[in-house]
């Protein structure tokens, strides 16, 4: 992953690949942010002036690189956009640096070092700046031959360095940050262990459902437990039949891939509060019998979106030490059509005891996403929180970059809201209206998987909430949109895997451990 250091060396006189500076828009033109001084006055103060020239405008997320002034260590300046200048005395909100950041990172890839002047202007803005240059630094090499050279390695590639492969900058350097201050250090530790998660949610993403199946995945989190120290445990499908788990073995029934539960769990010894967290780990979802149209199959890798930030945000909570208890449950399996394959129609005995009449094979993630909070219910959380790309529906309500959040209990819903506000992560309250809820009766069965079209996204949380025990509060997040990135990257986010939800999990856990959400 890209270094992160602190420094409090001037933008003038540090050396690096280039210097980056924020650019804002101002009522007459562009206008340069706090942190650039010194690289204004390189410029006899006309730095503005030159960038206007060249086409800035300071809006969020331009980028506009030119050649360094003399009396600059750095060859380049790369001038990103942070959007509309702030109010006089007011300084910029911390998506705005997170986003400049990620853009500024991304359009340095394959350099060894940026520094990066941008606002700082405490250790809460320090936070924002690494927390996005880190993010946008990202990139996923595994499956290219090329994409893992770097350095000294990439001369030894053949032929020429792919330029669209050539690594992530290696090197962050934060100006205007306070090296020996504990705020300031915190920040970048923090910073540091949370991008270094979302980057391992991305990476499961990102991975071809040919590599990573439901026993390769719970093989990565047994892995990863035994290097920080967390407990798991792995039911296989031997332990699934016995265990009476019919949601995620009808889902996984087609596959020649077996399904898997996972538990992994950290624990804090001085912890008051225990949170549980449930991920829809399809591998690949190729909606089983019930198959799914040309042109919906190619990216349905990304089905298992929410383990990966689930398994991610455990892993995080370790890394920090929080003061609370977190444990994620990972419904893995692969939904694939075959002559063993759940029929619409059939009916499971879930792990809950209630019966559900299968009605589409493709909408799968409420069925192992169910047999997983009827588990995780039975250790007593204080509250749950499911992640799933989960319904279409979702998509179209919401659009590709913001997650529906459903809740049984309001007021968490709005602390759900408000912290994925806090984080930067789009998402929006949904209601569950109870007369939703007679849609998904069956003549043949407790519940039926699937109900009225119109609202298929709030009928998909009412299912869910059958399997939610009384007096545990409990959310579900809908990340079908922004999981998986189809378009170009913009801001911090890269094309393909976004590791959605894990920054709102790992904050929820932090205000757990706090005693923030009572």
């Amino acid at each position: 992953m890209t270094a992160l250091t602190l420094s409090t060396s001037s933008a003038a006189s540090l050396r690096a690949d280039a210097v980056v500076v924020g650019v804002a828009k101002g009522p007459k033109g562009p206008v340069v942010a706090p942190g650039a001084e010194a690289v204004d006055k390189a410029f006899g103060g006309k730095l503005a002036t030159v960038l206007e020239t060249l086409g800035a405008t300071g809006a969020e997320g331009e980028v506009t690189k030119l050649p360094a002034a003399s009396g600059l260590k750095a060859p380049v300046v790369l001038a990103v956009g942070l959007g509309e200048a702030p109010a006089k005395g007011d300084g910029f909100d911390a998506e705005a640096l997170r986003r400049a950041a990620g853009a500024a990172a991304r359009a340095l890839a394959g350099s060894k070092k940026g520094a990066f002047a941008l606002p700082v202007e405490d250790a809460a803005d320090a936070a924002a700046v690494a927390e996005g240059a880190l993010l946008g630094a990202y990139a996923y090499d595994k499956g290219n031959s090329n994409g893992a050279k770097n350095g000294k390695d990439a001369k030894d590639a053949k032929g020429d360095k792919d330029k669209k492969n050539n690594g992530p900058l290696a090197e962050v350097a934060l100006l205007g940050a306070k090296p020996r201050d504990k705020a300031y250090k915190a920040a970048a530790e923090r910073a540091t262990a949370l991008v270094a998660e979302v980057n391992r949610a991305r990476d499961l993403i990102n991975t071809p459902s040919n590599v990573l199946d439901p026993a390769s995945f719970a093989a990565a989190a047994v892995t990863a437990a035994k290097e920080h120290g967390l407990k798991t445990e792995v039911l296989d499908e031997k332990a699934l039949t016995k265990g009476g788990y019919g949601g995620i073995l009808g889902v996984g029934q087609g596959s020649d891939a077996p399904p898997r539960l996972v538990r992994i769990a950290y624990t804090h010894p001085k912890a008051e509060k225990t949170l549980a967290l449930v991920g829809k780990g399809i591998t690949y979802d190729s909606g089983g019998i019930s198959l799914k149209p040309a042109g919906h199959n190619e990216t349905m890798k990304c089905d298992m979106s929410g383990a990966a930030a689930v398994f991610a945000t455990v892993v995080a909570a370790a890394k920090l030490g929080l003061r609370v208890n977190v444990t994620g449950w990972l419904a893995l399996a692969e939904n694939m059509p075959s002559g063993s394959a759940t029929r619409p129609g059939d009916v499971l005995s879930m792990y809950s005891g209630k019966t559900v009449e299968v009605l589409n094979t493709d909408a799968e993630g409420r069925l192992v996403l169910a047999d997983a909070l009827t588990r995780a219910c039975e250790e007593k959380p204080d509250a749950i929180v499911d992640v799933a790309t989960l319904t279409g529906a979702m998509v179209l309500a919401l659009g590709n970059r913001t997650f529906g959040i459903m809740s049984n209990d309001d007021a968490f819903r709005t602390a759900l809201h408000e912290i994925a506000d806090e984080v930067g992560e789009a998402s929006w309250p949904m209601p569950l209206p109870a007369d939703l809820r007679k849609s998904i009766e069956s003549p043949v069965a407790d519940l039926a998987n699937m109900g009225e079209r119109m609202g298929g996204g709030l009928v998909a949380g009412i299912f869910l909430k059958e399997f939610v025990e009384d007096g545990i509060a409990w959310g579900h997040l809908d990340i079908a949109g922004p999981a998986f990135n189809e378009s170009g990257p913009f801001g911090y986010t890269p094309k393909g895997g976004t590791g959605s939800a894990v920054r709102t999990l790992v904050r929820l856990a932090e205000r757990t451990a706090d005693g923030d959400l009572g």
